[in-house]
């Protein structure tokens, strides 16, 4: 079997070594000298060119490698078949997605001049840590009248524009505190505005979301590798951030696992001291994702969590 090394360079072509790296032309920016660092011991790679980086070679592989190169950086690393996964999502039908509308009292937030009505919606809203920018971000409205009278809309648009779930979350502290459409929730939370080729951030519950930016909801679910939110994920070959509930232990665990055994870039974003990321101001739950802890296949964190 061959090494890493030699994939790599079938991949990326010829390269000299300096310490302990690696030095390849970069496949992202083509510049003319080989200023593609890579530590094959490490798994890292960064160009001092365009500056791109990550921390898991296997995504080099899958994104500029052949099908053949693909399979045996698999057999090396000991994950899934990607190329198998890939037949199996094929062969699968379709996600069915229910097309929604909004409630038809729904009122946007965003109007430069809000009925009276809107004063407690938007209180509510300031109180959580939103402003006028999350507001038009997300589309966030309410209802005065109606099934979902003195509830926060907060609606998901599929790919194509068209709404797919909403979030009716009570600003007035009426029970349930969340009422939401009877509609399938195997969907990527607002997919209209999901940005793949930044990292994503997968969160517990929209508020969480909001703060978060370019972030997912999972909406009290879990990812499973059946689900839309978990198959596009290894598409687009997305960089993943978790940043779930200090107390959802169990949920981050198999979502680990299931995460590293496709090869998925993962990092784990520490959210002890707050109940959840919605508790967090931006600018802490910034610091934090910047000081997110990388996870690999043997990292000391996933042994850590499994004992838990």
């Amino acid at each position: 079997m061959r090494t890493k090394l030699q994939i790599l360079t079938d991949v990326l072509g010829y390269s000299y070594k300096t310490n302990d790296e690696h030095l390849f032309h970069c496949p992202y920016c083509e510049h003319h000298k080989r200023k593609f660092s890579v530590n094959v011991e490490k798994g890292y790679y960064k160009c001092w060119v365009c500056d791109a980086r990550g921390k898991n070679l296997g995504r080099l592989v899958r994104r500029f490698g052949s099908f053949e190169e693909r399979q045996e950086w698999n057999d090396l690393s000991g994950v899934v078949d990607l190329g198998a996964f890939e037949d199996l999502f094929a062969e699968r039908k379709p996600h069915l997605e229910t097309l929604l509308n909004l409630p038809g009292e729904f009122i946007p937030l965003s109007s430069k001049n809000p009925p009276t009505g809107a004063r407690r919606a938007l209180n509510y809203l300031n109180d959580r840590g939103l402003g006028p920018q999350d507001i038009l971000r997300w589309k966030i409205g309410f209802c005065e009248a109606g099934p979902y009278h003195g509830r926060i809309i907060i609606p998901s648009f599929n790919g194509d524009g068209n709404v797919n779930y909403f979030i009716a979350r009570s600003y007035t502290n009426a029970w349930p505190r969340y009422k939401n459409p009877s509609a399938a929730k195997n969907i990527v939370f607002n997919e209209l505005y999901v940005d793949w080729d930044n990292p994503i951030i997968i969160v517990e519950g929209i508020f969480d979301a909001i703060k978060a930016g370019n972030a997912i909801p999972l909406l009290g679910s879990t990812i499973r590798e059946n689900s839309k939110l978990f198959q596009e994920i290894v598409k687009r070959n997305a960089v993943v951030y978790l940043a779930l509930d200090s107390d959802a232990s169990k949920k981050t665990v198999e979502i680990l696992k299931l995460l590293l055994s496709y090869d998925v870039e993962v990092y784990m974003i520490d959210v002890d001291g707050y109940e959840d990321v919605g508790e967090m101001t931006k600018d802490i739950f910034e610091k934090r994702r910047q000081e997110a802890s990388f996870v690999s296949q043997d990292d000391y964190l996933l042994q850590k969590l499994f004992t838990v």
